[in-house]
């Protein structure tokens, strides 16, 4: 059986180009091995449950069947979602089930010659490190000795255990859950304005339907299927919301708003009622203090090695415990797992709350937003001017450059390690932090982070500073660093954002 020469589990999941790295025998060949890991997770389980889902990218369906069938050939039992849907609906509809794990056939965010798979765990959150480098040893097991024939050990072991694919449809009682997490009745007084852009993505339909429910006015744009996502990534970032932006600025008076929400619907963006971008940054920001200033809740605040220090100003303020973990939701997961955590975040956009599943949710982030206007009773343009009064400015931007092949993580962080940068055009080096690639951090609070993606063969670089010239400075640095880096490795120099 042929098969990818490596599989890997990134940031979240395991993704490559469709036809080259995502096969259908390469999905069979991950499923068997997500099978054995589960079984050895579970043991008191005969056949476990796992939930199996998928997005709207090319192929999705039919690798989700295929993954179901692997699964049942080892004689796990699976429930396959009767339609493309969230990762966010897929991992909550885990523990809602009692299933002992899910996989989700999706890419997220990434270009769409990808495809991918997510696993989740028991209680919903996204597989533990140590879950995916079980996963990955099997894969390596199983690759070394393939079956044989269509009546293999584990075809036989389905047959006996009596395992099987039951088809459900968790959105109902999903939009159910919903109603317990915002004050939908509130949002309905708000009269606001939405108009959401699925970015062609799984989420599409949903906001539409549950706001229009309740009596407000929504519009959807790029809410079809169409699995070469407008030929973007399906990640809202600002240069792909412009259709969004011209949109919303054609929608008359001051209560509107837009929400932009990625290609599997667990990360979220917003463009105010002029136009203009909203970042992830300000977003978590502000849904952190609303849940404390308004619905008065404490607990840990947990963020990302990427995400704005915005977050620590807040949560000095109010008093609370901020945990800073590496990049990738997965970390925050870790936490919400063994303490009382109020709210987590990330740089791309995925928020996490108390009272829900250790996920990240874009619909139940984009509806507490709404519902921070509401009670505000304000657009949001004006909330963001009282959250820089509170906080200062922070201006904020991240670039991706293209690279031909993946980059060795510990060897960028070893090159700046070796020599960090003493000052970049009058910006002085403070410290140098290596969590999660390696973030210079000034002495005026700027920061810039240079990082190899997780999922992709790209570096990412990540700024923050109190004005847009001290992140351009910053970035042009970086830019220029990454490119020696890539001519050192003959590598390719095509920006992709």
């Amino acid at each position: 059986m042929p098969v990818p020469p490596q599989i890997r589990f990134g940031t979240d999941g395991w993704r490559g180009v469709i036809a080259r790295d995502f096969t259908f025998d390469a999905v069979r060949l991950v499923a068997r091995a997500v099978a054995a890991t589960f079984r050895a997770i579970h043991p008191g389980h005969q056949s476990p449950l796992l939930v199996v889902g998928h997005d709207t990218r090319f192929l999705s369906r039919r690798f989700a069947q295929v993954a179901a069938e692997a699964l049942v050939a080892e004689g796990l039992n699976v429930c396959l979602t009767a339609s493309s849907l969230p990762t966010p609906v897929l991992a909550w509809s885990v523990p809602l089930l009692g299933a002992q794990g899910g996989v989700m056939i999706t890419a997220s965010h990434n270009p769409p010659s990808y495809n991918g798979m997510k696993v989740r765990t028991d209680d919903g959150g996204p597989a533990t490190l140590t879950v995916t480098r079980q996963i990955e040893t099997a894969v390596r097991r199983f690759a070394s000795d393939p079956p044989t024939d269509h009546e293999d050990d584990g075809t036989r072991k389905g047959h006996m255990t009596g395992a099987r694919i039951e088809p459900f449809d968790p959105l109902p009682r999903y939009r159910d859950r919903l109603r317990t997490l915002v004050n939908m009745e509130r949002i309905a007084r708000s009269r606001v304005h939405v108009v959401i852009d699925p970015m062609y993505g799984a989420s599409q339909g949903m906001m539409p339907a549950l706001l229009r429910e309740i009596g407000l006015e929504a519009d959807e744009i790029h809410g079809e299927v169409n699995p070469w996502f407008g030929g973007l990534p399906p990640e809202p970032l600002p240069q792909h919301l412009y259709e969004l932006a011209e949109r919303v600025k054609g929608v008359g008076g001051s209560r509107r708003i837009g929400l932009a929400f990625d290609g599997d619907g667990d990360r979220l963006a917003a463009i105010d009622e002029d136009g203009s971008y909203v970042t992830p940054h300000q977003i978590f920001a502000l849904l952190l203090r609303h849940l404390v200033t308004r619905r008065g809740l404490s607990g840990t605040v947990v963020k990302t090695f990427s995400t704005t220090r915005m977050i620590d100003r807040l949560a000095a303020a109010y008093g609370l415990r901020v945990i800073v973990t590496p990049i990738g939701f997965k970390y925050v997961a870790e936490v919400m797992r063994r303490e009382e955590v109020l709210i987590g975040g990330e740089e791309s956009g995925g928020i996490g709350i108390a009272g829900h599943i250790p996920e990240r949710d874009g619909v139940v982030s984009a509806l507490l937003l709404l519902e921070t206007l509401a009670t505000e009773e304000k657009p949001l343009g004006a909330l963001l001017g009282e959250l820089r009064a509170e906080v200062g400015p922070h201006c904020y931007r991240r670039v991706d450059l293209g690279l031909d092949r993946v980059v060795d993580r510990s060897e960028v962080e070893r090159r700046i390690l070796d020599e960090p940068p003493t000052g970049i055009e009058g910006w002085h080096l403070k410290e140098v932090q290596n969590l999660d690639g390696v973030k210079l951090v000034g002495d005026d609070g700027s920061w810039l982070l240079i990082r190899p993606s997780g999922t992709e063969p790209v570096l990412r670089l990540y700024a923050e500073a109190p004005t847009d010239e001290q992140v351009s400075r910053l970035l042009a640095w970086g830019k220029g660093y990454a490119d020696r880096l890539r001519r050192q490795h003959s590598c390719g120099n095509t920006e992709i954002a």
